[in-house]
Formats: C-alpha cells, structure tokens, sequence
C-alpha cells in the first residue's frame, strides 16, 4: 500500500520514473543548510530516514516504513548525484498505484494514531474555501487612476468553490458520506454528573435536571425486568446505541423499532483521570451492570475503586506500574 524504496527499474521503467522525478526528497543536510526544509541544521521533514528491513509501526505518529540498502553506485537523480547505496533514505512515502496512474508527487501515509484520524476528520467538515473579495468603483482622470475607498466591502467574507469542487458538484459526485450515526456516550462518577446552567437558575432545578444521565439509565436499563429491556444484560456500555435511541427530552433509552445504522463511543478519559479511567475500562468489558457498585463488583467482591476492581478482573494488563 505505501512504499519508500525505489521500484525495479527493468520490471517498471514507468513507475520509475516517477519516483525519481516527483517523489525523491532534497538533496539537504549538513551539506545544503540552505536548502528550504532545513531549519536550525536539521530537516524539518525528517529527512534523510533510517534504514530498516522492515516496517515498524509506532502507536505516536506516523510508522518507520522499511528502507533497504541498495547495491553500491551512484544514480543520477533530476540532475542530481545520490549514494545508490542509501537512496532510499531520500524516497518520499508513496502509492505505487496512484503514483503510477496519476504521474505525479502524491505523498502517502498509514494513519495509526487517533490525533491522524482526526486531522483527516477536520478537514472533510471543516466547510468550503472562502475568500476575501471586494467590488470598487475606480475612478481618475486619464492615466490616473483611484480606487474608491469602501472599508465595508473591503471586508465582505464570500464562498469561493475551488475547479475540482465545481467539477465534482456539477457532476453530481458525492463529495462526502456517512455510514453510521454516532452517539457519544458520558462517563462519569456516582453524583458526578456534569451540569450546565446560569447563574439566574434555581439551584432545586438544575440539581433535578442533572438527575439522569446515558450512564445511570443504562444502569436502570440493566436492572429492569421489562420484556423489552432484557436484551440490555447481555450488552456492552457502547453497544446500547445499536439497540435504543437516546430520548433527549425524557433522558431514558427507548428500543428502536426498526433497524438503523447506529454506533457508541465512550468519551476518551486521560488516564490521569485515574477513576474515570479505570471506570472506562471496565464499561468496554462488563456486560449488564445495574450500578455503580455491581460495577465495582467482581466475583461477588465489591472493591473501593474502579481501578483495583479493573487490575483484578484483567482489565488491565499490569505491566510496569508504581503505587
């Protein structure tokens, strides 16, 4: 899907070619300090890469793709003497397909970390391009000319739609999609809830309105003994949204009566946040739970915290932990 080596050039002249021409790095370095991606001796990109036989994944970033030594030589590249032993180290990630189809520099990368997905996400919704534009009269006498000052139109904020977005709208081509509705489920401690108000709200009201939540229905929707409800003792915190739609204004779960493509995600808790953490990890495990104590509970022994009860139902793989 993604390579960073040279191609065989007697297999693929044409994809080659490509490859030297579009998608080889610098040259940079200590011995080009001027070259535009350098920045205090060092390259910004991240170039010349390591050598490696093989791809290393990297849960923080962007994988270490593998690079391989090459025969010794040297091979001219856009003008341009590289160490054909080590030219791999100055190839830019790439898609031997689309780089072969379109002809031309199209850098590809693995996302493997969630701040990636959501880079991409951002982008896809963050709305059209828009410009500053502004409409003058200009007025003068011969040669001369004047623009007549508008500070109001000078600030008119307008939609400008790029030729590839025209091109894919007058078409008719979807520009994006969506599979599934997602609902964000809350997490939070017993008595926890978090609350919005103003400061002119009666204290008795907004104490009432933060009673119930997705949580402590889910928990009410486990112990219920109704025919309809049953389904939710064998069902996972996230998995609820599959089953019932969240009525916003009666705050409860309600089972849907026909199938609709829905999924659950719990909100991401920094395991600094150690209870609420822990208390994660076990919704994502313990099916059914009808409180917050029968969650703490494992093996008929109620424990204090969410994270010992966590530790001692393998929730967690104990690797090196102080305290």
């Amino acid at each position: 899907m993604v390579s960073d080596e040279l191609p065989d050039k007697e297999k693929n002249s044409q994809l080659y070619e490509t490859v030297t021409t579009c998608m080889i790095h610098g040259p940079c370095g200590a011995a080009y300090p001027n070259a535009v991606c350098m920045k205090d001796g060092t390259c910004t990109k991240g170039f010349p890469k390591p050598l490696l036989e093989v791809t290393k994944g990297n849960v923080a970033g962007y994988p270490v793709y593998r690079r391989r030594r090459r025969a010794a030589g040297v091979v001219l590249i856009n003008g341009k003497e590289y160490d054909n032993k080590t030219i791999n180290q100055w190839v830019v990630p790439y898609n031997p397909y689309l780089s072969q189809k379109y002809i031309c520099h199209i850098n590809v990368e693995l996302c493997t970390a969630i701040p990636a997905v959501k880079y991409l996400y951002k982008y896809v919704y963050k709305g059209p391009d828009k410009a500053v534009i502004t409409v003058e009269a200009v007025r003068g006498e011969g040669n001369q000319t004047q623009i007549e000052p508008n500070e109001i139109l000078r600030f008119l904020n307008a939609r400008y739609i790029s030729p590839v977005e025209a091109c894919m709208r007058l078409l008719d081509n979807s520009v994006q999609g969506k599979t599934h509705a997602i609902t964000q489920l809350t997490i939070h401690l017993e008595n926890e809830q978090m609350v919005t108000f103003r400061s002119s709200d009666d204290p008795a009201v907004v104490v009432t309105r933060g009673k119930h939540t997705m949580l402590t229905r889910f928990f009410e929707l486990c112990a219920s003994e109704a025919p309809e409800n049953q389904v939710a003792k064998s069902a996972l915190y996230q998995d609820i949204p599959k089953l019932f739609r969240w009525d916003t204004k009666a705050k409860r779960w309600v089972r849907r009566k026909r199938y609709q493509a829905a999924l659950g995600r719990m909100i991401h808790v920094s395991p600094r946040d150690s209870q609420r953490f822990y208390m994660r990890v076990l919704l994502c495990h313990r099916k059914g739970p009808t409180s917050f104590e029968n969650l703490r509970t494992v093996d008929s022994v109620t424990y204090d915290s969410y994270r010992e009860a966590s530790l001692l139902a393998g929730g967690i793989l104990r690797m090196t932990m102080n305290g």
